[in-house]
């Protein structure tokens, strides 16, 4: 079984943007994390990050054909994205939306996810260990 661990904007910066609120673990290093608790899990991850909406937009479009579920981080992204909603909707695998903070905590903005009605599920506010929660979740929601 194969997820796709999607990354969107900024989160390229992990570890320099904001360690105060995102944690000082650089996006590599979370990357190889998560490979090494999905080998621990029996499965196989692609991870992937862009900072283009439209890119993230064509991946999970592929996503379908190649993976049993997503965990996602749109970024803000999530705040206003109804294309990235689109996408999710579209792809019909699980996708687990993920996010480091606690968006519901922070400013009034951040407060909304266009994309959590689409997704299977969200994790939101327990920084790095969200992603991890949020894998072994894509993995059972596959069927794993």
């Amino acid at each position: 079984m194969k997820i796709l661990v999607l990354h969107g904007p900024n989160l390229n910066l992990l570890g320099k943007r904001e360690p105060a609120v995102y944690g000082s673990r650089t996006l590599d290093e979370l990357n190889r994390d998560l490979i090494n608790l999905a080998e621990r899990l029996g499965v196989e991850i692609t991870c992937r990050q862009s900072n283009h909406e439209g890119e993230l937009i064509d991946i999970l479009h592929h996503a379908a054909v190649e993976f049993a579920a997503v965990v996602f981080n749109p970024g803000a992204y999530s705040h206003y994205s109804f294309a990235l909603h689109d996408a999710v909707l579209s792809i019909e695998i699980p996708t687990v939306e993920v996010h480091l903070s606690n968006i519901y905590a922070r400013e009034d903005f951040r407060n909304h996810s266009v994309i959590a009605p689409a997704a299977a599920g969200q994790i939101s506010g327990l920084g790095v260990s969200g992603y991890f929660l949020a894998l072994r979740a894509a993995v059972e929601l596959a069927g794993a």
